[in-house]
């Protein structure tokens, strides 16, 4: 990842939030494409890392690529904004450059546990293929539930 911005800050859900990314790979990214997910939440000025309760938190994904077929079913268009600006949604990822523009995204209310509600939090991805690392990506990001 290059560059990513969102905003506002703190995102609130449900509402509306800005976002723009630019990254490349450098390889092509296919399945089984796993991603090592380590969530952690302020909680009194500590950082504690959240555990992994129905694929929420810090999770293990075997296969990121599965996921996103049942998401978006294959054959399926990407949904907007990503289909305008041939944004892939499914494996695999052709190595190359992928930049989304500043785009409006409205975020649902959704039922959230309640450990994952109003807070400051730190995500640190870490992307892989069959045992081998091919990026890490870490977020600080600041949430507000309606």
């Amino acid at each position: 990842m290059k560059t990513m911005s969102l905003s506002p800050d703190p995102i609130v859900i449900p509402g509306d939030l800005k976002a723009s990314a630019a990254g490349s790979t450098a390889v092509t990214l296919s399945s089984p494409l796993s991603v090592n997910v380590t969530l952690h939440k302020e909680v009194a000025g500590f950082w504690v890392k959240v555990p992994c309760v129905e694929q929420i938190g810090s999770c293990d994904y075997e296969d990121v690529c599965q996921l996103l077929d049942t998401l978006i079913p294959p054959g399926q268009d990407c949904p907007e904004p990503l289909h305008t600006y041939s944004i892939p949604c499914h494996c695999p990822f052709k190595s190359g450059d992928y930049t989304l523009p500043e785009a409006n995204f409205y975020l649902p209310q959704v039922d959230l546990p309640y450990w994952l509600t109003n807070g400051n939090y730190e995500i640190v991805g870490v992307l892989g293929n069959n045992g081998q690392q091919l990026g890490c990506l870490k977020v600080t990001l600041s949430i507000h539930t309606a």
